[in-house]
């Protein structure tokens, strides 16, 4: 299948037409005399340009860095011509879904380049998929070629094994071996080794540069089940946008250093895989993030970005001190995927790091939002700066418009930090739609605006706080709980390392806070005192009932997988139930 834009009146029913934009744009060019749209003042916006440009501004400066690998503006790009021209050789052709299951590596990279270069669109795979998921992902993408990372090639295998019980048309493998080791004869009649395919490839290919710039650059799957993925449709034009404004709200000048803690796969790295190439920066890869893996990388490195989810942030604030290095000097880090507690942006400011918050989702290309800092908040205590930090804040540049609406009547919801309502979006950041999928789309575009799923509010300054995921909120006894106040407090307390709060069915209150929590090495702390703790600091509705003390299950991007802790206090039962019957 072949993934084509198109500006149909049929596909546009939810509060906006582009034909409409279209006949008044003609008319105004009618009214305007003089006027003509041509090649030379119009040329479809694409991330291919940054690549372009950056080889020849930068032809000489590093690119990419791996291990004992390094690359220049130049060599990349040369890489990609020949990556493009060798996948139009296999005959891919415009809209055509190249998969790729891959770590934070050069090839990883280089296809965020070389798959659009080819008028193909990429589909980055989660690494933690198992067979059984990927081949759901191949099926539905129908995806002709898959390229997979040499640690992960069982998990692909398994995946077309599955596939061809049920279809004669299986993927292309092509096997992505070590950089800098000797290869290993991965090429067979029913697979290509990627090196060996890049040296096929010739330098004078003919870039397929994007036809219209709404066409498809990239298919990324949100979280979904086996029975119903989700594949989300990015534009050569979203990504554009979306990585110029990445860029600005980084503070990324040009030449930067980006250290890769963020999974490219996910939202093709919060679009920051196009946004280096804008400014000419280094990437500096890594297979796996640990602790010492990124203040080794930031001080070999000089490292001068970084980003991560709020678990990212947390390893590295509680680094023991033989993991730790001085940082060379201004090391930005852009967090998001989870709203951060106070207690970790704090910390890692102490460190050091000067921290920006965004907020976003994989149906906004990432971050759509960023929590600019104000001068006149310079003068608060730390905790009131760290609870500011925290929030969500306003759109960023790329993003049109963000609004806090009730969900039935689309009005707007005071700006009084108390009344919540559904974060909605709507500007050129925002997904297509959904693969195969009309119903999801317009149901996420009801109304004219993306609907999220998150709750929030919104303070008087017009800056939006996020409270919870519509599905997280916990209602007791008639009262909302939001699951991240309750979260921040418990990580606040000086023992707490990680926290995750779900709701706990009760016979008597509906739903009860049940927190699951993870101490710091060596440290050891009742149920009883965490509930005190946080009885102490939120209304006691809020406080949590139920403490477990466990490891926190976790997605391949950081964020803690709540449905898993929800079956588990599921299984407990009503607390209530169980205080009654030991009367």
């Amino acid at each position: 299948m072949r993934l084509l834009s198109s500006y149909s009146d049929t596909g546009y029913k939810y509060g906006f037409s582009f034909s409409l934009f279209h006949r008044l744009q003609y008319q105004l060019r009618l009214r305007m005399e003089g006027t003509i749209r041509c090649s030379a003042n119009y040329v479809p916006l694409t991330p291919i340009s940054f690549l372009e440009r950056s080889a020849i501004v930068y032809r000489d400066r590093l690119s990419v860095v791996y291990k004992d690998v390094k690359y220049t503006w130049k060599e990349t790009h040369q890489r990609c011509i020949k990556l493009a021209s060798s996948l139009a050789e296999l005959g891919i052709n415009h809209g055509d879904v190249i998969a790729v299951l891959a770590p934070n590596i050069p090839a990883m990279y280089e296809l965020h380049f070389g798959v659009p270069m080819a008028g193909a669109v990429l589909c980055t795979l989660n690494i933690r998929h198992d067979s059984a998921m990927v081949a759901v992902l191949l099926k539905h993408s129908e995806a002709k070629i898959l390229i997979v990372d040499y640690q992960l090639l069982d998990i692909a295998r398994g995946a077309v094994e599955i596939l061809a019980k049920t279809t004669t048309k299986l993927p292309l493998l092509v096997i992505i071996p070590e950089w800098g080791t000797v290869r290993k004869p991965f090429h067979t009649h029913q697979n290509l080794e990627y090196e060996s395919l890049l040296e096929k490839g010739k330098l004078d290919f003919k870039v397929r540069r994007p036809k219209d710039e709404w066409d498809p650059i990239s298919l990324n799957y949100t979280s979904g089940t086996t029975s119903s993925p989700k594949g989300v449709i990015y534009s050569h034009r979203g990504a554009y946008l979306n990585s110029l404004a990445a860029a600005l709200l980084n503070e990324m000048n040009s030449m930067p250093t980006y250290l890769w803690c963020v999974p490219m796969f996910h939202c093709n790295g919060w679009c920051l895989t196009w946004a280096v190439a804008a400014q000419g920066g280094t990437n500096v890869c890594l297979r796996s993030v640990t602790a010492k893996g990124v203040f080794d990388s930031v001080a070999r490195y000089k490292v001068t970005h970084l980003g991560g989810a709020p678990t990212v942030l947390n390893m590295i604030v509680n680094a023991p001190a033989s993991e730790r290095r001085p940082l060379p000097g201004k090391v930005v880090v852009m967090t998001g995927g989870a709203p951060p507690p106070p207690q970790i942006l704090f910390s890692m400011e102490e460190l050091g790091f000067v921290v920006k918050h965004a907020y976003g989702l994989t149906e906004t290309y990432g971050p759509a939002t960023v929590c600019t800092w104000k001068p006149e908040w310079d003068s608060l205590p730390q905790g009131a700066q760290a609870r500011i930090m925290a929030r969500q804040g306003l759109h960023h540049l790329g993003m049109e418009e963000v609004d806090i609406k009730d969900p039935v009547t689309m009005k707007s919801v005071p700006p009084d930090a108390k009344t919540m309502g559904e974060v909605m979006f709507r500007g050129n950041t925002v997904m297509n739609g959904y693969l195969k999928n009309s119903e999801a789309t317009k149901d996420a575009f009801k109304g004219g605006w993306y609907r999220s799923g998150d709750l929030g509010v919104k303070h008087p300054d017009g800056y939006i706080e996020l409270k919870d995921r519509s599905k997280d909120i916990i209602i007791s006894g008639g009262e909302n709980i939001s699951t991240i106040e309750v979260e921040s407090v418990l990580f606040s307390h000086p023992l707490v390392l990680e926290a995750a709060v779900v709701g706990r069915p009760d016979d008597h209150w509906g739903e009860t806070p049940c927190a699951f929590v993870k101490l710091k090495d060596g440290c050891h702390a009742s149920s009883e005192e965490l509930i005190k703790y946080c009885r102490n600091r939120l209304p006691h509705f809020m406080a949590p009932r139920t403490v477990v003390f466990q490891d926190l299950p976790k997605t391949s991007t950081g964020k803690t997988q709540k449905f898993v802790l929800r079956e588990k206090a599921k299984a407990m039962g009503s607390i209530s139930k169980q205080r009654s019957s030991n009367l």
